[in-house]
């Protein structure tokens, strides 16, 4: 285990900290913009396969935990690097959206819009999960649970938007 936190032989606790800080920090200030969610959730008509509310915030951190370490990763291959620095701006680029997601789908109530933002998202994630991929395996496996929740999540906004239109 700890040698997920090793690159090429160096670790970084100031960087590691402060990539899990900055991805963590996402999901608790969405959150923050998004307070109620659980409760819309629990309001709408759910499909056959909604999870419990309760699963998403230990899901989400999760999923935060691993793609800050995914990061830290590509990170401590140098920012010196071009192909870094891209991979960086494409990680920075879905936090983004992710921070969004839940003020548009919760706070601002336009369920078809979320809908949309997701998808972006998503393709987000995927060229940021492709990038770190061909910088460093372990980033991008770091990154896959990631890709299949919010494929999951966009299916179910989806559903979600159907029925509650």
């Amino acid at each position: 285990m700890i040698g997920v936190f090793k690159v090429d032989g160096k670790f970084s606790l100031k960087k590691l900290i402060a990539s899990i800080l900055i991805s963590e920090g996402v999901g608790i200030a969405s959150s923050v913009f998004s307070m109620g969610s659980a409760g819309i959730y629990k309001k709408l008509a759910q499909p056959w396969f909604a999870p419990p509310a309760w699963i998403f915030p230990p899901v989400w951190g999760l999923l935060f935990l691993l793609i800050g370490i995914a990061a830290y990763r590509i990170w401590m291959l140098g920012t010196d690097r071009k192909d870094v620095r891209n991979a960086l701006l494409y990680y920075g680029i879905q936090l983004i959206f992710n921070f969004l997601w839940p003020i548009i789908f919760f706070t601002a109530g336009l369920r078809g819009l979320a809908f949309v933002e997701i998808i972006i998202l998503l393709a987000a994630i995927i060229i940021t999960t492709i990038k770190f991929f061909k910088l460093d395996k372990t980033a991008g496996y770091l990154m896959l649970p990631y890709v299949l929740w919010v494929a999951f999540a966009s299916i179910l906004n989806y559903s979600l938007w159907q029925l509650n239109r």
